[in-house]
């Protein structure tokens, strides 16, 4: 995996993984491929807007109805307290004789990557030896360490416990994708209207004829955008729970395919964002690839190029109208939470025609 050394020192790595844009952007660099969205491209963007159009873009945050991911769970809504008293239709009059206003307040718990979602580039990386030593460290995207950069209370490739805390995301957290705004051209590639909601791995050689069949190119700095009709199937399951759902009865990239891991790669895509739960197509979690890699293109997005991945985004309303109207792009409007040291965090994008 070791590649290109890099010629101006960094104290965090001296070999980065073959593929990789390690320090390309800079030896701190901490948003990778957002880089690529420059004032020129959010001019573009803004060029889509000819309707004035807006469609959500997020699924409800309780959404879905399913547990997708067995560690993630629905929000807890609850009301926060003053003293004893829940402070919903709380009248001020019990505090302040005389006072008539009313207020409501309320508290959520939540997984942060439980429903329409962004992963940030810690989310996932991988035993790497970046400086060349013979030891592998748990490493992410530029070159970010665990127990360092990334920190929780155990170690697990030495089995035992960490350093005490603050724990979470020093680097590489989601506040610093949500501090780009996260807006540029989104393009749409209508998975759906081809595969149709099948369990179908859509390589190279069929995302391309798909793409040319629509006429639809991608230019560096544009986030691509792929319906898989997973949204709809969710929201049809969590306005009926009666309703039979297979969750890998979709499509999504493959990202086995080599040649479609090097057209990303090359395409100067600056975000992959999709309807279904991991972008690329996960029928289980069995399969791996030579280096010990189970999702590729997480691997190859997250850890190597630092292009952040949106999930379970709500695409269809937006990629009918699309197609109804004979379009592709469209302005992509969908900043994170700015909530420092997350390594995720749930989203309510726009789109806008």
């Amino acid at each position: 995996m070791a590649g290109k050394i890099e010629t101006e020192g960094n104290e965090r790595w001296s070999l980065r993984p073959e593929g990789s844009n390690w320090g390309d952007f800079g030896r701190n660099d901490q948003i990778g491929r957002l880089n690529l969205i420059t004032p020129d491209c959010r001019r573009a963007a803004a060029q889509e807007v000819r309707e004035g159009i807006a469609f959500c873009l997020s699924l409800p945050l309780d959404c879905p109805r399913v547990q997708l991911n067995p560690r993630r769970f629905p929000p807890e809504q609850s009301f926060s307290m003053r003293g004893d008293d829940p402070v919903m239709n709380y009248p001020y009059g019990r505090a302040i004789p005389g006072m008539k206003e009313v207020v409501c307040d309320d508290r959520v718990t939540l997984s942060l990557q439980y429903s329409t979602q962004w992963d940030a580039l810690c989310h996932m990386g991988y035993e790497y030896d970046a400086a060349g030593s013979g030891t592998e460290q748990i490493t992410y995207y530029n070159g970010f360490r665990a127990h360092e950069h990334v920190c929780g209370p155990v170690d697990y490739l030495r089995d035992r416990e960490a350093k005490a805390g603050p724990y979470g995301a020093h680097a590489l957290g989601i506040e610093h994708i949500a501090e780009t705004g996260l807006q540029g051209r989104g393009v749409m590639v209508d998975l759906f209207a081809v595969v149709g909601l099948e369990a179908v791995p859509v390589g190279y050689d069929q995302l391309m004829r798909i793409m040319e069949a629509e006429k639809i190119t991608v230019e560096p700095g544009d986030i691509l955008c792929l319906r898989t009709g997973f949204d709809r199937a969710l929201l049809a399951q969590y306005a009926d729970p009666a309703i039979a759902f297979d969750p890998h009865r979709c499509s999504g990239l493959d990202g086995f395919d080599e040649q479609l891991q090097r057209w990303v790669a090359d395409s100067g895509v600056a975000a992959l964002v999709s309807d279904n739960e991991a972008v690329e197509f996960m029928p289980d979690f069995v399969r791996a690839d030579a280096h010990g890699v189970r999702v590729p293109l997480h691997h190859l997005c997250l850890f190597k190029l630092g292009i952040p991945l949106g999930e379970l985004f709500l695409l269809s309303d937006l990629a009918d109208w699309l197609r109804a109207h004979d379009r592709s792009r469209f302005l992509f409007t969908a900043p994170p939470l700015r909530l420092p040291g997350a390594v995720g965090s749930p989203v309510t994008g726009v789109g806008t025609v």
